[in-house]
Formats: C-alpha cells, sequence, structure tokens
C-alpha cells in the first residue's frame, strides 16, 4: 500500500490501514509462496537455522518504507487542502469516477460510493458511542470456567468437563488471559483442566498459556491452537466412532499459527498450512 491508496482508502471511509505484503517485502521475502513447507529462501518463515541465517531484515527497513508513505500522503493531502487524516476520512466528496474509462467500465456508476451524502456529516468518522459490544460476558469462557476454577490456588490442579459446539469461538482465551493476569508463566503444565466433548469452534484454545491444558472428543474448527503460548492442547475422535483417524479430517485450516510454545496432540488429519508461522 502507498500514501495515495491509504489517501483514497481514507476518503471512502477507512480509519485504519493494513499495509499487507510490502513490509514483508522490505524485509527480504521474495514472495515464493511457501511459507507452510519450511524452506523459505529468505529466513523469514522457516525454523531451519541454515535458512534463517539468510534472513537480512531490519526494523529500519519498516521505518524507512513508513516514513516514505506517510510523505507521500502528505503530500497528497496538502494538494486537497487536508491537514489530518482524521479530516480525510469519508471525504468521498474528493473523489471523482474517471472520464476516460474502456467500454466495459462506461456502465459502472461509482455515484452510490462517491456520493453517499456523508462528507459533512458527523458520522463520517469513527463515533465510539457506536462501538460494536462484542458481549464476551455471554461467551463460555465467561458463563462458565472463570466461575469453575479457582485461579488464585497454583499447586492443587484443577479439572472440569464441558459441551461445546462449533460456535464457541475462541474458547478458553479469555480464561487463559485471567491465568497470565495472576500467575504469568509460573505454573506447572497441567494446573488447570478442561476435557471438552462436541465440535470446537474457530481458534479453540488461542493463546492458552503454561498451565492450561484443554481436550477435545470431537473435532474443531480453522485455527485450533493458534498463537500457542506454552499451553497443551489434544484432540481425538469420539469413543464411538467408526472411521479411521488417519485418513479423516480432525482440525481445520491453518492451525498453530504464530504459535510460540507448548504442547499439541491431533489424532487425525489437520487442514491445510498445519503450524504456518510457528515461532518456537
Amino acid at each position: 500500500m502507498t500514501g495515495r491508496d491509504v489517501a483514497i482508502a481514507a476518503m471512502l471511509g477507512a480509519e485504519e490501514f493494513g499495509f499487507a505484503t510490502a513490509p514483508l517485502v522490505v524485509l527480504g521475502c521474495v514472495m515464493m509462496r511457501v511459507c507452510s513447507l519450511n524452506t523459505c529462501p529468505t529466513g523469514i518463515a522457516t525454523q531451519d537455522p541454515e535458512l534463517r541465517k539468510n534472513f537480512k531484515g531490519k526494523p529500519e527497513y519498516i521505518n524507512t518504507l513508513m516514513e516514505f508513505i506517510a510523505q507521500e500522503l502528505r503530500e497528497y493531502m496538502s494538494k486537497l487542502g487536508i491537514k489530518t487524516v482524521d479530516e480525510l476520512v469519508g471525504r468521498s466528496d474528493l473523489l471523482k469516477q474517471k472520464d476516460s474509462l474502456i467500454d466495459k467500465y462506461k456502465k459502472f456508476s461509482l455515484s452510490e460510493i462517491l456520493d453517499d451524502g456523508l462528507s459533512d456529516s458527523e458520522e463520517r468518522i469513527f463515533n465510539p458511542k457506536h462501538s460494536y459490544d462484542f458481549k464476551l460476558e455471554e461467551r463460555l469462557d465467561s458463563k462458565i470456567l472463570i466461575d469453575r476454577f479457582d485461579l488464585s490456588k497454583k499447586d492443587i490442579k484443577q479439572s472440569t468437563d464441558v459441551k461445546i459446539t462449533n460456535t464457541d469461538r475462541a474458547f478458553g482465551t479469555l480464561l487463559g488471559s485471567e491465568i497470565s493476569k495472576i500467575h504469568k508463566d509460573t505454573l506447572k503444565d497441567n494446573t488447570f483442566n478442561i476435557s471438552c466433548y462436541g465440535s470446537g469452534g474457530q481458534s479453540f484454545g488461542a493463546f492458552i498459556p503454561k498451565g492450561l491444558t484443554m481436550s477435545i472428543e470431537g473435532d474443531s474448527n480453522d485455527y485450533f491452537g493458534k498463537g500457542l503460548s506454552g499451553g497443551i492442547l489434544s484432540i481425538y475422535p469420539p469413543s464411538n466412532s467408526t472411521f479411521k483417524q488417519d485418513s479423516n479430517i480432525i482440525i481445520g485450516n491453518v492451525a498453530f499459527y504464530g504459535a510460540t510454545s507448548g504442547k499439541a496432540y491431533i489424532n487425525g488429519v489437520a487442514g491445510e498450512r498445519f503450524c504456518v508461522r510457528n515461532s518456537g
């Protein structure tokens, strides 16, 4: 993304900007698209010590990229008579559709986007009063898990059983956060144990810390164990299942994305990009 791209995105209403692959390229990525194979030739997406020696990236490279983007953005803002990004957000009236379009594009009208009537309205920028309510208090972690454990005790093993469904996303993450606030990484393995039955939702056991152990008798969705941070996860088919474990999917795609530490046991087949971007 360039400064021009940021300016256009802001005028269309964006208040946050993702720079995608550009910073990665600045650090040396050559877009080989082998991130999940542990064969990255520039030493970025690999744990192979020999390949990691090839990594030449430095934090200063990212700083320089962002400075260039900010400079270009400021130049476009100056041309438009805009002083701050907040003033630029939602100013779709500063954009216009090109007149010189090839025939197949001339039939498209962008009026609904460019003439949205919000250019002079306070509603064109973020209003904290309209912030989304994630209703964390309704998650199973808040309703069940946190109350079932005495988190102040670190020398007594505690266990519980829970039925889950695939709508229970990031199950265990809020509990893990509370554990980390109290104990940091000082707990022994298996201090807090959760046995689950059913289908785990997306990001089951994401970011759980050392001391928390979670198992599923059933299956689980994508991002199983995302960002695993010392905890222990296991999953296995129901005891009454008749399928062969080694030829059936039991967890979804991108399991253990960005995991840094911990252990995992999977009795079955995983989806694509398994363990991509593990960082330890």
